[in-house]
């Protein structure tokens, strides 16, 4: 089971594999596909079983694989894989292969899958900085941005050999984050190019001695999700967060601990930022005291009881930075509320209210609980916005959520 749930069940899957020495990565895509219960045909370029043999691909996928128009003609197969398909998802996509799908070429099947496919196409760039920077390379991504396919920002790290920078193949997990919100009904258009983009993610720790803290249960899942998908879709994007999750693809991470740190942190961000969406799970309160030792039972140190004091309200500060000109006037705020019902109102009232105390442009408003939304993959609720809209999401995936955010914010600074 995935993110997306039974939704991809069934979705055929076409996975293109160019030649490069990250071939060996799509091993990991094509099991997570099959595992979340799609079928699965592999079509490498014979420059990628150099790296990983035909064999290593039908075993994962249980499909027969082949790079050449003239295998099974009577299927007529470099027609029918693309008419068929859901997605078409190629990792690694070297230059060459971007190269060849942004003229149109139909050389292989797997080029000739390409322009038959009328379902999303899904590219996962990887090659050497240089390549990937070359002003040929990026003419041929906007080329192919343009005809609508979707192409992934190569992450940053460990190339061949001893080089580093960007033009590394995202992880598996991060390929198959889209292609499975792509399956799931959402889009990954790419409209946020030249934004800066500030998301906060996880929980916040608040010492109370050298080893223990006041926490709570935000895994920083959904903060991920959006900072994942605002890369996609082409901003510049920077992560404040205490979480251990993967850092998305293309993603600058600034770690944190505690509610504090979180503010310096992210007013630091949004003084040059367009849109602050702010996902943590902030603790409302802090120990008044903290204890330079640990606070051991039965010892003469042992407290009575543990004084709290309030921590800074986040996003309110931002409202007021952006009102004296620390923060851009334009810049959108988006904020998050972990509601529950109780005798004083609803969830959807409860948020209504913080909305208009807050003064941020958006509000999304989730019902939490035990075993709900925290940790999990999947979340729901209330866009609400400050002109009165109001836009409801069922539960569904953390990534189709963080796409209907995005959407609306994009909304907001076009009209």
């Amino acid at each position: 089971m995935t993110s997306a749930g039974d939704d991809v069940r069934g979705k055929r899957v076409v996975v293109g594999v160019g030649g490069g020495i990250a071939a060996y990565k799509a091993c990991g895509l094509i099991r997570l596909l099959t595992e979340s219960g799609c079928h699965v045909d592999v079509i490498p370029t014979e420059a990628a079983l150099k790296f990983v043999g035909a064999a290593t691909f039908e075993a994962l996928s249980g499909n027969p694989v082949s790079t050449d128009v003239f295998s099974d003609v009577p299927s007529v197969r470099h027609v029918a894989l693309g008419q068929r398909a859901d997605l078409v998802v190629i990792a690694p996509t070297t230059a060459d292969l971007l190269a060849r799908a942004a003229v149109g070429r139909a050389d292989d099947l797997l080029t000739s899958t390409l322009l038959t496919a009328r379902c999303p196409v899904l590219l996962a760039p990887a090659m050497h900085t240089e390549m990937w920077e070359h002003p040929a390379t990026q003419r041929n991504v906007d080329t192919l941005r343009g005809d609508g396919l979707h192409v992934m920002p190569p992450a940053r790290g460990r190339l061949t050999g001893a080089d580093t920078g960007a033009g590394r193949l995202p992880e598996p997990a991060d390929i198959a984050r889209l292609a499975w919100l792509l399956l799931d009904g959402g889009t990954l258009p790419f409209d946020l190019a030249g934004k800066r983009v500030v998301v906060t993610s996880g929980g916040t720790r608040e010492e109370i001695d050298p080893v223990r803290f006041l926490g709570n249960h935000s895994s920083g899942k959904q903060g991920h999700a959006i900072a994942a998908l605002a890369s996609a879709r082409g901003a510049e994007v920077t992560l404040v967060t205490s979480s251990s999750l993967p850092v998305p693809p293309a993603v600058t991470k600034i770690d944190i601990e505690s509610a504090r740190e979180l503010r310096e942190q992210t007013l630091e961000a949004a003084a040059v930022a367009d849109i602050v969406i702010k996902a943590a799970a902030v603790a409302d309160f802090r120990p008044a005291d903290v204890s330079d030792s640990k606070l051991k039972k039965g010892s003469d140190g042992e407290p009575a009881e543990i004084r709290l004091t309030r921590n800074p309200d986040i996003l309110a500060d931002l409202v007021a930075a952006r009102a004296i000109g620390e923060v851009p006037s334009s810049c959108v705020l988006v904020g998050f509320a972990a509601e529950t019902g109780d005798t004083s109102g609803t969830v959807l009232e409860h948020g209504r209210a913080k909305l208009a105390r807050k003064g941020c442009d958006f509000l999304v408003v989730n019902e939490v609980g035990r075993d709900t939304t925290f940790g999990k993959d999947d979340n729901g609720g209330w866009i609400l916005d400050s002109e009165g809209g109001e836009i409801l999401v069922e539960r569904a995936s953390k990534d189709l959520l963080a796409a209907r955010i995005l959407d609306a914010v994009v909304a907001r600074t076009t009209t």
